[in-house]
């Protein structure tokens, strides 16, 4: 799919504020409602957008805590990985899990309200499969954090 500047604009403008009426939307980009509309739609259409979310507040969620997890693993199976991936799918404090290169084979990313509660969490991740190695590393203090993807790379 070809997108285009007005395509990338409103993407922009939709990563900020998915709320925002088509109207206002539609004003900002200098396009009738019906043509912003129908972008939106046909940007949808072509997975472009996969959804619209509410983000959280983790605070108010209680879970300020973030946790960076490294996993090393001496098996890498078809079997192993399937039941690594339905042990930390059950693990709902686990929001992100990469597939790294590296010394590390994978890097989950974990929120919690304390160090209490991730021990749980790490308890469950190692009761569930096996792994040669976890290591554990407590955020501080998040400096930059955003959903929104860079469009300058958008062809």
């Amino acid at each position: 799919m070809k997108i285009d500047a007005i395509d990338c604009r409103l993407l922009e403008k939709l990563q900020q504020n998915a709320d925002i009426p088509v109207a206002d939307l539609a004003t900002e980009l200098g396009l009738s409602q019906t043509s912003c509309w129908r972008r939106i739609q046909r940007l949808k259409e072509a997975g472009v957008i996969t959804r619209n979310v509410a983000l959280l507040d983790r605070n108010h969620a209680n879970v300020s805590v973030t946790v960076f997890v490294a996993v090393r693993t001496s098996t890498h199976s078809q079997e192993w990985f399937d039941q690594f991936h339905a042990t930390v799918q059950s693990i709902t404090e686990v929001v992100e899990l990469y597939r790294m290169s590296g010394d590390v084979d994978y890097l989950l990313r974990v929120v919690v309200p304390d160090i209490a509660a991730y021990d749980k969490v790490y308890k469950r991740l190692i009761a569930g499969t096996q792994l040669l190695d976890v290591s554990s590393s407590f955020a501080m203090e998040e400096i930059k954090f955003t959903t929104a993807l860079p469009l300058t790379y958008v062809r």
